[in-house]
């Protein structure tokens, strides 16, 4: 037998053992895996972002695991198994690239998305084009996602540059708002705002979650300068002037 097929095979028996056997793993249900799942999918987005190997390598494994782990609580409900969740998935991935497992042409991966989403409305008949987006995700991921699937139906601008004045004119109102005060109109026009920059990034082919993420991660790297040079000092931050701050952060920046 493939070596692959006997290791899932040996998660499935060892998942088996532990539902019957093991105290924790006999408590578990879709609720209380629920928060934990999140919690795995966040790591494993860490260390893909790291470029770990080894540690993308571990965090798959836990995601494997709450994935058989769902599967195995739905089979003794008596819903579904593992086996009928990798049939599913094999079936959507045949049937959403027609271009290899039809007669279907594409020239490149930007028609093979729109395929995609159109398959997929075929699949939701009668839903709207933004349906399956999760209302749990976060704003950055859902406002590039909303637009995404909007795109693939056609509504999008003409020539990405117009979408500057977009922005242009979102950044006029936000301003105009701070001048009244009104704080529930100010909080509109950020969002306005955000969702035009979004919508820019998405168009010039940047994912905003990972641009915004690596600025934070350079935020971080350099305060963290900032403290560990403060605290060499014998300094606290709270002591410092923000010209004296700037010194170190300058610094941060050149390294």
């Amino acid at each position: 037998m493939n070596k692959k097929l006997v290791a899932f095979e040996r998660l499935l028996n060892t998942m088996d053992e532990l539902r019957t056997k093991c105290p924790w793993d006999k408590k578990q249900t879709f609720a209380t895996l629920r928060t934990l799942t999140i919690e795995e999918l966040y790591e494993l987005v860490d260390a893909v972002y790291e470029e770990d190997m080894e540690e993308v390598k571990k965090e798959l494994g836990d995601v494997l695991l709450h994935i058989v782990f769902y599967a195995k609580i739905a089979s003794e409900k008596k819903a579904f198994d593992i086996g009928d969740v990798i049939n599913s998935l094999c079936d959507k991935l045949e049937y959403r690239h027609p271009h290899i497992y039809g007669n279907v042409e594409v020239t490149d991966a930007r028609e093979v998305a729109n395929n995609w989403e159109q398959l997929k409305l075929k699949e939701k008949s009668g839903n709207s084009v933004l349906a399956g987006i999760p209302k749990s995700l976060p704003a950055v991921v859902k406002a590039y996602r909303v637009q995404d699937k909007a795109r693939g139906v056609g509504f999008d601008w003409k020539k990405k540059e117009d979408v500057w004045d977009k922005v242009a004119e979102e950044l006029d109102e936000l301003k105009q708002e701070v001048k009244v005060a009104d704080k529930e109109r100010i909080e509109d026009e950020f969002g306005d705002l955000f969702f035009s920059i979004i919508n820019a990034a998405r168009l010039y082919g940047v994912n905003p979650e990972n641009a915004l993420e690596k600025t934070n991660r350079k935020f971080i790297k350099r305060f963290n300068y900032l403290e560990e040079k403060t605290i060499k000092q014998g300094k606290s931050l709270n002591d410092m002037s923000l010209e004296e701050m700037d010194i170190y952060w300058e610094e941060a920046k050149k390294l």
